[in-house]
């Protein structure tokens, strides 16, 4: 069947309640599939170090609905259970819509909807708040609801009282206790990497799990999917007559990348080679191409500034081969960045800003290409997610860097947005590109005639 994971706003422990699933079937030696709603990197790297399995991203508005179809009903289907994490609250998506929201979602795949609840402060008044949920669009199935923060018996069992009256099945009651906290700061929480002892917390957590969750109805809401149609066309994939590498920037500062990004370059003769700038590391000499994703180099600023062989590397790359990149990726080929205390360092300069913590800014992105890249044409458009507090400053386009697109969204103007020549695409802006055949075609023929 498989489920979805949803609640009743951001930070109501939905990855907690992810996490404390993943951890039983991995106690009782049993794979599962997860996915997530929307356009996000850190909950779904902390899905995956638990799993073991690469969590997979389900976003209606950059992929589509035969995109998301299409991987959910292949990749559900290859472990013994699977289940979807939502984005924010159930109905939360663009603006005050409902639009690429975890309810639209799950009714896109069919799937019934587990709502876990914040219980910090609640009791009689849980009773409107649930039956406003569920009666909000009828044609969603709310299969149960998994209590959090429940502080004692005593409010315990005040809350089952109040789902019974209301007809709404309990899945568990997990209490408050420091075993389930899960740090974050400004845009979500911490990168699987920084997780002390993550081994030993997700023994912990398969025995929260037993203990305060409804296991036997887990195990039917988590069986995969059955669908009598099979997958025809899952990823853009052509053969091919050329072999070249690719490297990617994958460290602790940068690592904002979708799990496909580097099984679609390697199923289309471009075979991923990593490469880790903050440890001062020269671009490998057999790359013909080089995506550096998002992440946060501010946390990592001086160690960027003092990997002299990486930063000059990048320099000498950007002469002759292509280069994309995203967010934290484009900070890096700026002049400097400010810290988080504000100090300046110096990164690679090829691109004429410097970037220091601004506003954040966050948002479905519609592009319209101004000027030719490495992945676009002008006139092309795409669709993408900004997601990011740094700004920034003195920017400045000459003959040699040229403005790369327009960008529009909800409550915004347009307005010109990132850098670009035939060699080099940076930008602000997050894109999906397993989904968009333009954006592999257009990267291949780059690293074809520069190679």
């Amino acid at each position: 069947m498989a489920c979805v994971i949803s609640a009743i706003s951001s930070n109501s422990g939905k990855t907690l309640l992810s996490l404390l699933l993943i951890s039983w079937l991995k106690s009782i030696d049993k794979t599962v599939q997860t996915f997530k709603v929307g356009p996000d990197y850190l909950d779904p790297q902390q899905l995956t170090a638990a799993s073991s399995k690469a969590c997979r991203n389900l976003d209606l508005i950059l992929s589509g609905e035969i995109w998301v179809k299409e991987n959910f009903i292949h990749f559900a289907g290859l472990t013994d259970y699977s289940f979807v994490e939502g984005v924010m609250g159930l109905f939360d998506g663009i603006g005050s819509s409902s639009r690429g929201s975890t309810a639209e979602l799950a009714k896109v795949l069919n799937l019934p909807v587990v709502l876990i609840v914040d219980a910090r402060g609640k009791a009689a008044s849980l009773a409107a708040l649930i039956k406003g949920f569920r009666e909000h669009d009828t044609e969603l199935n709310i299969a149960g609801v998994v209590l959090n923060n429940v502080q004692t018996e005593r409010h315990e069992k005040i809350l089952l009282e109040v789902l019974d009256q209301i007809n709404i099945k309990s899945l568990g009651s997990i209490p408050s206790c420091k075993d389930l906290y899960l740090p974050s700061r400004d845009l979500g929480l911490v990168p699987a990497h920084e997780i002390l002892d993550l081994e030993l917390k997700v023994k912990k957590w398969a025995s929260i799990a037993k203990d305060y969750l409804d296991i036997k109805s887990f195990r039917k809401l988590l069986l995969p999917p059955q669908y009598k149609s099979k997958i025809i066309n899952l990823r853009p994939k052509k053969d091919s007559v050329f072999i070249q590498p690719v490297a990617i920037a994958e460290d602790d500062a940068f690592h904002f990348r979708y799990q496909e990004t580097k099984e679609l370059l390697e199923e289309n003769g471009m075979p991923t080679i990593t490469w880790k700038p903050i440890e001062n590391e020269q671009i490998p000499k057999e790359a013909r191409g080089l995506i550096i994703p998002g992440g946060f180099p501010e946390r990592y600023a001086i160690e960027l500034s003092n990997s002299k062989k990486s930063l000059d590397s990048i320099r000498m790359f950007s002469k002759k081969f292509p280069i994309y990149a995203e967010c934290g990726g484009m900070m890096l080929l700026g002049k400097s960045i400010f810290d988080l205390e504000g100090k300046e360092y110096s990164m690679a300069g090829i691109l004429p800003f410097k970037a220091k913590k601004g506003n954040l800014k966050i948002g479905y992105r519609e592009t319209t290409t101004k000027n030719k890249s490495p992945i676009t044409n002008p006139g092309n458009k795409l669709i993408g997610h900004e997601f990011h507090r740094w700004e920034i400053m003195n920017e400045r386009y000459n003959s040699k860097i040229n403005r790369l697109w327009d960008i529009n969204g909800w409550n915004m103007e347009i307005k010109n947005e990132g850098f670009c020549n035939h060699l080099i695409h940076a930008s602000w802006i997050h894109l999906h590109w397993a989904s968009s055949p333009l954006i592999l075609d257009n990267w291949k023929r780059s690293v074809i005639s520069n190679a």
